[in-house]
């Protein structure tokens, strides 16, 4: 199938904090997953979208594709606030990623924020487009957000629960063995480095079933090197001062990394 009218709503994975675009490519700012998913749809797009008229809202055929993510949102202002926009914009193809953030906080209802999900998914198949989830990743190498793995796979479950039920597509992050690579994460180890968002791309066109894009298992990792327990420690106390302290502190206030930030492709686009 051929798509011609591309939402990508959710958080900071979705809006590809992490992987930078190089200077002075498509205006600089964060590239991620999404942005290099819709560049390999746009190549296979023939411009025919099935909404009519044109794919990008310019007058032309072709392939339009819009990013509203805004890092550090949670699910609730996702489907609030970004699923009313997408849907304006009468894509033909919506993927929406979130409750990463809200899982890391505790008391959380998971059956609540399910249900919040299949709103969404079931807002997004009634008006006859496609819709992608994207499981959690399995945080077991992780120091600290380990704590929540538990949750995270309970959530993981509504996600596929609900994807069958609704007739969507699922990228299962949990089962990509690679993202457990500290290669594939960027120095925060919250946010995926380029390596990271490449492999999930591809994932991503994998499950849409769409051909040639290339395999995200390849090419496989050499091992690293195996630190010692000190060395350990003194790696994850550094990323507990530079990383996590900053972040419990804006969560303390009540402030979020993404107040001041603006969805960086508000409307349908042609990819350059």
């Amino acid at each position: 199938m051929l798509w011609t009218r591309y939402a990508a709503i959710g958080d900071s994975f979705t809006e590809g904090v992490g992987d930078p675009y190089e200077a002075g490519a498509a205006g600089g700012g964060w590239r991620g997953w999404a942005d290099r998913a819709a560049a390999e749809l746009a190549a296979r797009s023939n411009g025919s979208g099935p909404h009519g008229a044109a794919a990008n809202g310019s007058g032309s055929p072709g392939f339009g594709y819009a990013n509203l993510a805004i890092r550090g949102r949670l699910l609730d202002r996702i489907v609030d606030e970004q699923l009313p926009a997408a849907l304006d914009l009468k894509p033909d193809l919506v993927s929406v990623s979130g409750g990463g953030n809200d899982l890391l906080r505790p008391g959380l209802d998971i059956d609540a924020l399910a249900a919040r999900m299949d709103e969404a998914v079931a807002a997004i198949r009634a008006t006859g487009a496609d819709a992608v989830l994207f499981t959690g990743v399995d945080p077991v190498g992780s120091p600290v957000i380990r704590r929540t793995r538990g949750r995270v796979a309970v959530f993981n479950e509504h996600l596929r629960s609900i994807a069958a039920r609704r007739g969507a597509f699922v990228v299962d992050q949990w089962s990509m063995d690679v993202l457990r690579d500290w290669r594939c994460w960027s120095v925060d180890r919250l946010h995926m480095s380029p390596e990271g968002h490449r492999r999930v791309a591809l994932a991503m066109l994998e499950a849409l079933g769409v051909p040639g894009a290339g395999d995200w298992r390849e090419p496989a990792l050499a091992p690293l090197p195996e630190l010692s327990r000190g060395a350990q420690r003194l790696a994850n106390a550094r990323w507990a001062r530079g990383y996590l302290a900053p972040w419990v502190g804006r969560r303390l206030r009540g402030r979020s990394s993404g107040d001041t930030v603006t969805a960086k492709r508000p409307v349908l686009a042609p990819i350059e």
